[in-house]
């Protein structure tokens, strides 16, 4: 498995708009939804040992932060030809399996990983109740075959910040993971 590194959106960006089907309630979710409140956007997929690594773990906290009202969504991008896995029926069955709390979104086009300069798996975005990017990092220093126990400290430490209204502590460490799986020429280049 190899690893990539977050591409950094900047801080203070207005979070991208997306409209999205929830591939558990069969639904459209836009951005607009959880306009007024701070809201996590997570960059996931079925398949990558990263986030095999922390799925428990990002199921506690997206439980434990939207009763704090943190809204979360997670969205995959990957080529779904080339990683069926990643798909909907699959996206579906994973959600169930492991009770996610949240919308699990399918991002087909890949625009609005691109318009997140979304760049692994996992990847975290958390925006202020504004709508401007407060954090865009790790969810803690644990990695699949590391001895470091998962606990979401990073990613606690921002949220509990943002719904405080208070700054993100630093240094903001990129999240690391597998690459997104884009479509045959599909690779994003980002503009600074």
């Amino acid at each position: 498995m190899a690893a990539t590194s977050t591409q950094l959106l900047p801080l203070l960006a207005p979070a991208p708009d997306f409209a999205l089907p929830d591939t558990t309630s069969g639904r459209t979710v836009r951005r607009a939804d959880y306009d007024g409140r701070p809201l996590l956007v997570m960059f996931l997929c079925n398949h990558c040992p990263y986030v095999k690594h922390l799925n428990r773990g990002l199921v506690e906290l997206a439980r434990e932060y939207q009763a704090k009202g943190l809204a979360v969504v997670a969205i995959s991008s990957n080529d779904v030809t080339a990683y069926p896995e990643d798909g909907p029926d699959e996206m579906r069955r994973r959600a169930a399996e492991l009770e996610y709390p949240f919308p699990y979104l399918f991002d087909e086009t890949q625009a609005v990983a691109r318009a997140y300069r979304a760049a692994c798996t996992p990847d975290f975005f958390l925006f202020d109740a504004e709508g401007r990017l407060a954090y865009r990092g790790q969810f803690d220093e644990s990695r699949p075959g590391k001895d470091v126990p998962v606990t979401g400290r990073d990613l606690r430490a921002a949220a509990d910040a943002v719904l405080a209204g208070a700054p993100v502590p630093a240094p903001q460490r990129p999240s690391i993971g597998c690459s997104i799986k884009w479509r045959a020429g599909g690779a994003p280049g980002y503009a600074a």
